[in-house]
């Protein structure tokens, strides 16, 4: 009986591994035979596709770009993330050349990246939606909102819905900063790729010089690097100068002598870049920066300020930006303009032109740019925007959209001045980014430069995002100190009562 069972048993264990073999097999028929499939798909479709892309290489690399992309969003979204901080600064002057048109819209692989980071953005919140606090959700709820309606009202369609992409694109990469953060280690680490983003423009920099310093032009030599145009780089610098500040003056973060050393250079040269970018609003953003690091957390320093503005009229490319202020007051043409003249020029232009009835929710979005050729009398056949992000959103979305957009500023500083007791250091250079970026707002189209906004957001992002760390332990310490003392206040309780019934036992015991 007993060799029957291990008989059987042992037929069922070699029937059983037959089955898993039977499996397997069928498995990897079924495997082999997808890739099949695929190859055969791929072979048909690509000829195709190399035709549409004109066969031309860099319009070819869309394919496997949003492979590639699909792949990492699916099996690593960090790391996805991660990469397009590193390295989207140095992506403008490639993936320009792989635009294409479909049906009169144009795109490329920065248009795959862009969707790929709302992807990226929504499944890590759904996947883990409590990271995200809902403070910082409803601070940008209201501005998304009335900007889609703008769409919905907006004489461009194809532009606004651009547009409106490039918004929800700003959200996402803010709320994937919440993911990469959980202790104040984190904030670091995210400062850090920011920074190493800035490694190709800065390296590309003298490159961008050398080919096109001597082709001059109206306002001489601006340097882009490798941005698609100076005031962009300009932004973009002028937010990596206070995060290199930060990395030299933070405490927590142990740099050698020689690091110290390199780091300060890099700061200097950044700062020679940034004069060469010849932008104006953001050298005064940068110099109110030091002036308030100065005054907050080292007085010493307002000493060398106050020597920066003479040495900086010693520079020809600074010297010449402000005397061009003196000069081209008058609105006689673009060309015989000073830029602020134009900018005030095209600002009293839209507001006059303006009706009443849609002072309170505007002509929609992009219609600031739509309109410029109507009421603009040097507009010629460009359509302008505003160049005050306050105007043009006030002309597109009305005083309820201009209200929107404080609002979400104004909600964010708040949420990170929570920092101040616990990282005094973090929390300034963070406020003083958004009072920077707001001041620039005045004078630029700040909210249509994509790459800077999304290093922008991302770093803001990462400050709340240790802003809701800080909040969370200190609710947590509140909750076991009020724990502790319930706890003490319960155990002196009941030490009294037992001290009271002694007594009532030992005065019953003496009157007896």
């Amino acid at each position: 009986m007993f060799g029957n069972r291990i008989g059987s048993g042992g037929a069922a264990l070699s029937g059983s591994r037959w089955a898993d073999q039977r499996t397997d097999s069928h498995g990897t028929s079924y495997a082999l035979l997808g890739v099949i499939v695929v190859a055969l798909l791929a072979g048909v479709v690509v000829p195709f596709y190399a035709g549409a892309m004109d066969y031309k290489f860099a319009r070819l690399l869309v394919l496997p770009a949003l492979l590639l992309f699909g792949f990492l969003l699916m099996f690593n979204r960090l790391l996805l993330l991660t990469l397009i901080i590193v390295f989207r600064s140095a992506g403008d002057i490639v993936l320009e050349t792989t635009r294409f048109s479909i049906g009169g819209y144009e795109t490329g692989v920065g248009g795959v990246i862009n969707l790929c980071v709302i992807m990226l953005a929504c499944m890590l919140v759904v996947e883990n939606p409590h990271r995200l606090p809902k403070k910082v959700v409803m601070a940008w709820l209201p501005f998304i909102l009335v900007a889609t309606a703008g769409v919905a009202v907006s004489p461009e369609k194809g532009d606004a819905i651009r547009t409106w992409l490039t918004m929800l694109s700003y959200f996402a990469i803010f709320a994937s900063a919440f993911y990469f953060v959980r202790v104040p280690v984190d904030f670091r680490r995210c400062v850090k790729l920011v920074l190493w983003s800035s490694a190709i423009p800065a390296l590309y920099a003298p490159v961008d010089i050398l080919l096109n310093a001597g082709a001059g032009g109206p306002e001489g030599f601006r340097l882009q690097s490798t941005f698609t145009h100076p005031n962009i780089m300009a932004f973009y610098l002028m937010l990596i100068i206070p995060l290199t500040l930060f990395m030299l003056k933070d405490r927590a973060t142990r740099l050698s002598s020689a690091g110290r050393i390199g780091l300060m250079l890099y700061m200097v040269y950044l700062l020679g870049l940034l004069i060469l970018t010849q932008t104006r609003s953001a050298w005064i953003a940068c110099l109110v920066m030091f002036i308030s690091y100065a005054l907050l957390f080292e007085r010493r320093y307002l000493i060398y300020l106050m020597l920066l503005p003479v040495v900086a009229l010693l520079v020809p490319e600074v010297r010449d930006r402000l005397v061009d202020l003196g000069s081209g007051n008058e609105a006689v043409g673009y060309a015989k303009l000073n830029s602020f003249a134009w900018r005030l020029s095209i600002w009293e232009s839209g507001l006059q032109w303006m009706q009443p009835s849609h002072y309170l929710f505007g002509y929609g979005v992009d219609a600031f740019r739509h309109y410029s050729q109507t009421f603009f009398p040097a507009a010629g056949k460009i359509s302008w925007g505003a160049h005050n992000v306050y105007v043009q959103w006030f002309f597109d979305a009305g005083v309820i959209g201009l209200l929107t957009y404080l609002w979400l500023y104004g909600r964010v500083t708040f949420f990170i001045k929570t920092l101040v007791r616990r990282d005094k250091l973090a929390a300034f250079i963070a406020i003083a980014i958004v009072i920077m970026y707001l001041v620039s707002s005045a004078s630029d189209n700040m909210f249509g430069y994509l790459v800077f906004n999304w290093y922008f957001w991302f770093t803001v992002g990462a400050a709340c995002a240790l802003a809701a760390r800080a909040q969370a332990r200190s609710a947590r310490a509140d909750a076991d100190a009020g724990q502790n003392a319930g706890g003490n206040v319960g155990a002196n309780a009941a030490t009294n009562a037992a001290a009271n019934a002694r007594r009532r036992r030992s005065s019953e015991a003496g009157r007896a």
